[in-house]
C-alpha cells in the first residue's frame, strides 16, 4: 500500500466479502483488523479478496488465539501421526485449537493459560508416544514476519534502484553530459541508418529494461488500481513514463524511416523518473520502519530466558533450571538475580531489591520491592535477589498488553485524516486532467503562434515542449505525502507516549485530547495517594471499643473501597492494642453496598451501618450535635468521617485521612498555565472536598456525588460547550470516564477503569495528565504542519511544473526533476513525523524525598 487511496481500496475489497461486518486498514502500520461472522466467511476468503484487489496479505492472528505455542515435533512422520496428535491434544484440558504442518514437522497450539501451559503441552506430547512412534517436542520460534517483510521490501527497492541506475546513468550521460563535450560526444551523432543516431539507439536500448522490467511494479499497481476503478500514484507514474517513452519510440522510428526528419527523444526522462521514484520509495520504506521503533523496543524488553525454581512443601529450593521465557506458566516460581530483567509479571515471594521500571512506566527512580509486591515483566532488577511467583504470562503480561494496545491505537484512524481521504478520492483524476489541459495549453497556442518562437528550445518543437510540461505535471503531484501526514505522526506519537508511560488509544483520543479545556479529577486515589489511614476513632454510645471495632470490621470486611480497607485494618490493630485479640471474626449477613454512601448488614442480631452522613439520613438514623461537631472539626482538616450506626443509633466514628499526592498542586497550576481549568468531583463530603481542593489549588468542586452523578456532571459541562477530560482510577469512575470526551485512567487503578479510558497513565503520577495533553497538542500541530507541507507542495509544484514561471524567468521543471521533487515531498512528511521521537515531557516532578537527598 502506497497511500490512503490504496488503504481505502483494501478496505472496500474486504467489506465487499459476504459476512464482513467492519474492516479498518492502517496504511502506515500495513495491517488490517477485520470483524467478520465465521458462519459466513473465513480468513482465507478475506486474504483472497485482498489479493484479488492487487495487494499481498498474510494472516497475523485470528480470533482469541493470542496464547499460542509453536513446537517442532520429531517423530511426526505420517498423516496418521498428525491425526493422532491433533485428536490427542484437542482432548487435553485447556487446549482450544491445534494446527499441524506435517511437511515442516511443526505444531501450533492455542491454549488457555489458566488451565495449561507450554511445558505441560510438551509433556503431554511426549507422553502421547505409542508403540514405535516416540515424539520429542521442542520450542520453535517462527521468524518475525513484519520485520522480514520490511527487510524484503527495503532490499527490493534498493536493488531495483541500483539496477535502474545501472541503465539510467549511461542514458543521462549520452543525452545530457557527453553532447556538451564535443571531443568526447561527437561519436554519438554518427548515423546508424537514415537519421537514427548511435546516441538515440543506445538510449532506446538502455531505457527499455528500466521502463518495462524495473518499472514493472508501476504497471502492475496501475492495472490493479484501474481495475478497482480507483487511481493512485502508480497510475500517474505509469502515464508519465509511458508518455515520455512511447513518444521517444515514435521519434526513433520516424528517424529510422526518414532521411530528413530531426527530432528530440526523451528516453532519459522516463529512465531518470523511474530511478528517482524508486530512490524516494526506498528512503520512504526505511523512514517508515523507524516510525515503529518505540514499539519494537517495547517488544524486545522481555528477556529470552528465566531461572525456574522447584520448591518442596516447606518452600525450600530443590532444583533450579534455565528455561525459555516462552515456556513459562502461571504460578511458576522464578529467581531473578541482580542486573537481570524480570521475565514475566508476578508477585515477590522472597527477597528484597530495587527494581527499575522506567522502561514501562517512565518512572526514573528505582522502586523498592519486597514480599507481596508486584513486579512487571521487562523491568530491571537492580541490586538484590528476588524470588517471584508468575501471575501473568504470554500475552497477558503488562508488556504484551501495552504492545497490543499501542498496535490497536496505531490502526485506529484519526478524524483529522478524513481530509486526506476525501482529497485522495479525486486527486489523481484532477492531476490527469490538469496535465492534459497543460499539454493543450502549451501545444495549441504554440501551433497558432500565440507565443514567441524563442520560448521553444532549439532541440524541440511545440508538441515536445507541451508534452514535457504535461509529463512534469503528472509526476510532480504527490498523493502519498497527503496519505502519510496523519498515520505516521500518530504512529510515532503513540509509540513515544508508550515509552513515557502514557498509553494513547488511537488517533481519535489524540485529537480529542488536544482540544481539552477542562480536566475533571476524582479525589480518592487520583488527587490523593489512595491509601487512606484512620487517624482517630471515637465512641458516641454505651458500646465498648471492642464491640464497636468488631461490628465495624464485620460490616466492612466485604467492601472493596480503600476507606473500608483502612477502617478494617485500624479496627483490627485497635482490637490487638486493647489486649483482647479477635476471636473468630463474625461476618455480616444481608450485606449491601450503597454506592457513594457506605455499607449495611446484619452482624449477629444487630443491624450495622457504616458510611457517611448521607447513609445515616437514608436509614433515618439521627445524627446528634456531638457527632456533627466531631465531623465538622475533622472535615476542616481534610479528613473523611466514617460513621458507625448500630441498631439505629450512631455508636462511634472513624476519622480517615488520605494524603494529597505531592505533585497535585504543580499539575493543577501547569494546567492553568495551559489555559485548562481543573474541577474536582468526589463522593466525599463537602467540607473534606473543599479542604483538599484548596490545598491543590482547584477552584470548583462537586462533592457527595455518586458514580452516575459524576457522569451527569461531565455531561452538564459538555452542554456548556466544553471539551472535558476525566481523570480517575476506580470502578466507580468508569461511567464518568466513558462520558468524558477524553477518559484518563491512572494505571494503578482497576482493569474496568483502564478498559473505559481513552488514555491510560501507566504510572500513578498526575504529571502524565499534562504529558498526555501536551503530547496530543504537539502531535496535532505536527499533523497540521504535515498537511500544510503536503498540500502546499502540490499547490506550488503543479503550477511550476505546468510552466507558469517559464514565460517570465525561463525556469522549467524537467520531468525527471519533477519526479525527484515528488519523492522528496513524501520523505519530508515522514521526517517531519519522525521529529516527534525527540519529544520531551513538559513536567519533571521529583518526590520531596528525592529533593531532600539532592
Amino acid at each position: 500500500m502506497m497511500c490512503t487511496s490504496c488503504s481505502e481500496s483494501v478496505e472496500r475489497a474486504i467489506e465487499m466479502v459476504d459476512g464482513v461486518k467492519k474492516a479498518v486498514v492502517g496504511v502506515a502500520l500495513e495491517e488490517a483488523k477485520v470483524h467478520f461472522d465465521p458462519n459466513l466467511t473465513d480468513t482465507d476468503h478475506i486474504v483472497e479478496a485482498i489479493e484479488d484487489a492487487g495487494f499481498g496479505a498474510d494472516l497475523i492472528s485470528s480470533g482469541k488465539d493470542v496464547n499460542k505455542v509453536h513446537l517442532k515435533l520429531e517423530g511426526l512422520n505420517s498423516s496418521e501421526d498428525a491425526t493422532f496428535v491433533q485428536n490427542f491434544l484437542e482432548s487435553t484440558q485447556g487446549v482450544s485449537q491445534v494446527e499441524i504442518d506435517l511437511s515442516e514437522h511443526k505444531v501450533t497450539v492455542s491454549y488457555d493459560p489458566n488451565l495449561t501451559g507450554p511445558r505441560s503441552i510438551i509433556q503431554y506430547l511426549e507422553e502421547a508416544s505409542h508403540g514405535p512412534n516416540i515424539y520429542h517436542a521442542s520450542l520453535y520460534t517462527p521468524p518475525k514476519r513484519r520485520e522480514t517483510e520490511r527487510l524484503k521490501e527495503t532490499q527490493m527497492y534498493r536493488n531495483r534502484f541500483f539496477i535502474s541506475c545501472l541503465f539510467s546513468v549511461p542514458v543521462l550521460l549520452f543525452s545530457m553530459v557527453l553532447p556538451m563535450i564535443p571531443t568526447y560526444g561527437n561519436w554519438l551523432d554518427y548515423k546508424v541508418h537514415n537519421m537514427l543516431t548511435i546516441g538515440m539507439l543506445l538510449r532506446w536500448i538502455l531505457c527499455t529494461p528500466v521502463q518495462f522490467i524495473v518499472g514493472q511494479r508501476f504497471y502492475v499497481g496501475a492495472y490493479h488500481a484501474l481495475r478497482r476503478r480507483s487511481a493512485n500514484m502508480d497510475v500517474l507514474v505509469a502515464l508519465g513514463t509511458n508518455a515520455a517513452y512511447f513518444y521517444s519510440v515514435y521519434i526513433a522510428v520516424k528517424a529510422l524511416t526518414s532521411n530528413t526528419f530531426e527530432g528530440q527523444d526523451f528516453f532519459e526522462t522516463s529512465a531518470m523518473l523511474i530511478s528517482f521514484i524508486l530512490l524516494g520509495k526506498y528512503l520512504e520504506v526505511v523512514a517508515k520502519g523507524k516510525t515503529s521503533d518505540a514499539l519494537a523496543k517495547l517488544t524486545d524488553l522481555a528477556p529470552d530466558t528465566a531461572h525456574l525454581l522447584t520448591l518442596d512443601g516447606e518452600g525450600n529450593v530443590i532444583s533450579e533450571m534455565d528455561i525459555n521465557t516462552q515456556l513459562m506458566q502461571k504460578n511458576d516460581i522464578i529467581k531473578i538475580l541482580p542486573g537481570e530483567k524480570v521475565p514475566v509479571d508476578g508477585v515477590v515471594t522472597d527477597g528484597q531489591s530495587y527494581v527499575n521500571e522506567s522502561m514501562i512506566t517512565g518512572e526514573a527512580k528505582p522502586i523498592a520491592k519486597g514480599p507481596g509486591d508486584k513486579v512487571i515483566g521487562g523491568t530491571m532488577n537492580e541490586n538484590g535477589c528476588l524470588q517471584v511467583k508468575a501471575t501473568h504470562v504470554g500475552s497477558e503480561t503488562a508488556l504484551s498488553q501495552i504492545v497490543q494496545l499501542v498496535e490497536a491505537a496505531q490502526l485506529a484512524r484519526a478524524p483529522v485524516q478524513k481530509l486526506a481521504d476525501q482529497i485522495s478520492r479525486f486527486f489523481v483524476p484532477m492531476v490527469v486532467a490538469a496535465a492534459f489541459i497543460t499539454w493543450l495549453g502549451w501545444f495549441i497556442p504554440g501551433v497558432a503562434g500565440l507565443y514567441p518562437k524563442h520560448w521553444i528550445p532549439k532541440v524541440m518543437d511545440e508538441f515536445e515542449l507541451a508534452l514535457q510540461f504535461g509529463i512534469s505535471v503528472l509526476v510532480v503531484a504527490c498523493p502519498c505525502a497527503l496519505g502519510l501526514a496523519t498515520p505516521t505522526a500518530v504512529m510515532v506519537a503513540t509509540g513515544k507516549g508508550a515509552s513515557l508511560g502514557v498509553l494513547i488509544k488511537g488517533g481519535n483520543a489524540l485529537e480529542k485530547a488536544h482540544k481539552v479545556k477542562t480536566v475533571v479529577f476524582d479525589k480518592t486515589g487520583t488527587l490523593t495517594v489512595g491509601k487512606p489511614e484512620v487517624v482517630s476513632a471515637v465512641l458516641f454510645s454505651h458500646f465498648s471499643m471492642e464491640e464497636f471495632c468488631d461490628m465495624a470490621t464485620a460490616a466492612e470486611a466485604n467492601s472493596e473501597h480503600p476507606i473500608a480497607k483502612a477502617v478494617v485494618e485500624h479496627a483490627k490493630k485497635l482490637r490487638q492494642k486493647l489486649g483482647s485479640p479477635t476471636e473468630h471474626a463474625s461476618e455480616a449477613k444481608d450485606f449491601e453496598v450503597h454506592t457513594g454512601a457506605g455499607v449495611s448488614g446484619k452482624v449477629g442480631d444487630r443491624t450495622v451501618l457504616v458510611g457517611n452522613k448521607r447513609l445515616m439520613m437514608a436509614f433515618h438514623v439521627p445524627v446528634g450535635p456531638e457527632v456533627d461537631d466531631y465531623m465538622m472539626k475533622n472535615e476542616q482538616l481534610a479528613r473523611t468521617c466514617v460513621l458507625v450506626a448500630i441498631d439505629g443509633r450512631v455508636a462511634g466514628a472513624f476519622a480517615v485521612t488520605d494524603p494529597v499526592k505531592p505533585e497535585a498542586q504543580i499539575v493543577v497550576s501547569s494546567l492553568r498555565s495551559m489555559e485548562i481549568s481543573s474541577i474536582m468531583v468526589t463522593g466525599d463530603n463537602w467540607a473534606t472536598a473543599n479542604a483538599i481542593a484548596k490545598e491543590v489549588g482547584i477552584g470548583k468542586v462537586f462533592a457527595e456525588t455518586d458514580p452516575v452523578g459524576k457522569a451527569n456532571k461531565i455531561k452538564e459541562l459538555q452542554l456548556k460547550g466544553m471539551t472535558v477530560a476525566m481523570v480517575g482510577d476506580g470502578i466507580n469512575d468508569s461511567p464518568a470516564l466513558v462520558a468524558a470526551d477524553v477518559g484518563m485512567a491512572i494505571g494503578a487503578g482497576t482493569d474496568v477503569a483502564i478498559e473505559a479510558a481513552d488514555i491510560v497513565l501507566i504510572k500513578s503520577s498526575l504529571e502524565d495528565v499534562v504529558t498526555a495533553i501536551d503530547l496530543s497538542r504537539k502531535t496535532i500541530s505536527r499533523i497540521r504542519l504535515n498537511y500544510v507541507w503536503a498540500l502546499g507542495y502540490n499547490v506550488l509544484a503543479v503550477p511550476i511544473a505546468a510552466g507558469i514561471l517559464y514565460p517570465f524567468t525561463g525556469i522549467r521543471l524537467p520531468p525527471w526533476l519533477a519526479g525527484a521533487c515528488m519523492a522528496a515531498s513524501s520523505l519530508s512528511v515522514l521526517c517531519s513525523s519522525l521529529l516527534l521521537q525527540s519529544y520531551k515531557k513538559p513536567l519533571h516532578i521529583k518526590d520531596s524525598k528525592d529533593s531532600s537527598l539532592d
